[in-house]
Order: structure tokens, then C-alpha cells, then sequence
């Protein structure tokens, strides 16, 4: 692939990144939720009580971020939380009667959400789209562990 290609694949994975995302914040506002906890509502929501790395693991969120997000969750009264009966290390994570109530109007803003994003698409065909896009969340995957697993070297003279 030469410059020019990987110039146009790159800009157009950034600018979807970036306007998906606000318009997935202008969408969730008057929910009082902010990007990225929706992910953590409707995963609780579809496997039930949940564990905060089991929360990490399938939101491909950092502990720490997904300890942040259930500690507000929890405030707006979304969720609750409890330790593990087996292991009090482990912090179980369900939704709270209030998140379940929420559950419909957050999912008809989900769908809401992907009916926006291709609204102005020239095909309907989102059965290819999501088979395009999972190939390339699949590509992004292998390229990660590929670089994980890569030492860097640096450039000479920078430290």
C-alpha cells in the first residue's frame, strides 16, 4: 500500500471514530450518560450481574476505567455493586431497578445511534457493512497483539 492510500484509510477511520463518537455523546446526553458507559449498561443488561474485569475484558476498557465508570453508574443509580462470595477481591456488578428501567430508551438510542451513522450510506446493505467492520475490528485485534509482542526500537537521537 503506498502513502497516499494509507493517508486516505487512516483519515477516514479517524474522522468515523470521531464524529460516531459525538454523535453517540449528543444521543446519550439527555440520558445523563456519557459515552462508553452505555457499553457497561448494555452489557449488564444482556448477560446479567457481571464482574468489573469480565466489564473490562468485553469493553476492551483499561481496571481502572471501568472502576471509575461503575463508581459513577453506581452514584447515578444505575448500578450496584457488591463483593464477590467467594472472593472478596472481586467486585460483582448488576444493574440497579433504575438501569433496568432505562434499559429500552437506551437501547432505541443504540439503535438510534446506527441508523444515524447510515442514514446518508448509499447502500442498505448492513449486513456487509458489519461483516466489513468486524473484519477490520479483527485486523485492529491481531495488529495489537502483533505489536504487543513487538519491542520498539527508538529513533537515534530521541530519547
Amino acid at each position: 500500500m503506498n502513502f497516499e492510500e494509507a493517508a486516505a484509510i487512516n483519515s477516514a477511520i479517524r474522522t468515523i471514530g470521531i464524529r460516531h463518537r459525538a454523535l453517540a455523546d449528543a444521543l446519550l446526553a439527555p440520558l445523563g450518560l456519557h459515552t462508553g458507559q452505555e457499553v457497561l449498561l448494555i452489557e449488564l443488561g444482556a448477560q446479567g450481574a457481571r464482574t468489573q474485569s469480565q466489564l473490562a475484558l468485553s469493553s476492551g476498557c483499561e481496571p481502572p476505567t471501568i472502576t471509575g465508570s461503575v463508581r459513577k453508574l453506581e452514584t447515578a443509580g444505575l448500578v450496584l455493586r457488591r463483593p464477590s462470595p467467594t472472593d472478596g477481591r472481586v467486585t460483582i456488578v448488576e444493574l440497579s431497578a433504575q438501569g433496568r428501567a432505562l434499559l429500552p430508551r437506551l437501547q432505541a438510542v443504540w439503535q438510534q445511534l446506527a441508523d444515524e451513522t447510515m442514514a446518508a450510506m448509499s447502500t442498505s446493505n448492513s449486513h456487509g457493512l458489519v461483516e466489513t467492520l468486524s473484519d477490520l475490528a479483527s485486523s485492529l485485534n491481531h495488529a495489537d497483539r502483533k505489536s504487543a509482542a513487538v519491542a520498539v526500537t527508538p529513533i537515534p537521537g530521541n530519547p
